[in-house]
């Protein structure tokens, strides 16, 4: 056994025989983190697609976060956590997942303030190099067809560079984005919400956001696999 990683080398299985907080670990390294932040709940929806699409990987999880909306009054705060939907996000949780699917509704061409005023939190894991080598991808939705979905995807990939994340796009071999009449780019998958922000997702859209997802979480095991440190390790 090898005392240093809790693995038993002695086996052509590696078996956890450790601690239960070094197996959690380990369990953790097979999630990608999907974040997001959703105004009127059209972003959340597609969040929950590509968490689908996540985990139609094996060994492969999704871990949906969201962050809170920022108030024009200093005093006001939000609660610890929301009162329905998925937790807030941590910088624990990046630190933790495999890769990241960063969603935002477009503000004028760019990301969302919530979501911006979040990432300008993550210094630390920059510092660090917490992120370098990830997997990252983006995904928006907009009121009009051209309200900015491709330069709000943009904005997004701006600080994952920065952090040294490796941005996954959907590829052309994904036909829903040659027969799509609303959304959908080979930057990040889109949605077109309408005036009203109430249009639900196209068999397109959805399609897209599920094999977006899927081609993360895909690059992201394959990255787990090629950079474990423990030595014929399987997800």
């Amino acid at each position: 056994m090898d005392t240093s990683t809790g693995w038993n080398l002695l086996s052509s299985q590696p078996r956890c025989v450790f601690s239960l907080q070094f197996c959690i670990k380990i369990l953790r390294m097979n999630e990608i983190l999907v974040l997001y932040y959703s105004r009127y709940g059209n972003v959340a929806h597609m969040a929950r697609q590509l968490a689908r699409g996540i985990e139609q990987v094996p060994a492969m999880q999704a871990r949906l976060r969201t962050v809170a909306a920022l108030s024009t009054t200093w005093e006001a705060t939000d609660p610890p956590v929301p009162s329905s939907g998925p937790p807030y996000a941590s910088l624990e949780d990046l630190q933790q997942c495999a890769g990241l699917a960063l969603g935002s509704p477009t503000r004028f061409g760019n990301m969302a303030a919530p979501l911006k005023y979040f990432l300008d939190t993550t210094s630390a894991l920059w510092l660090s190099g917490a992120l370098v080598g990830k997997p990252a991808t983006v995904f928006t939705s907009t009121s009009s067809l051209h309200g900015g979905q491709e330069t709000t995807l943009t904005s997004m990939m701006l600080p994952l560079l920065h952090h040294g994340m490796v941005i996954v796009g959907i590829p052309y071999t994904e036909t829903a984005l040659l027969n799509t009449s609303s959304g959908g780019t080979p930057y990040g998958s889109s949605h077109l919400a309408g005036v009203n922000s109430d249009r639900e997702l196209t068999a397109d859209e959805i399609q897209l956001c599920q094999a977006q997802g899927k081609r993360l979480a895909t690059i992201a095991k394959a990255l787990l696999q090629i950079n474990s440190p423990q030595p014929g390790a399987k997800l």
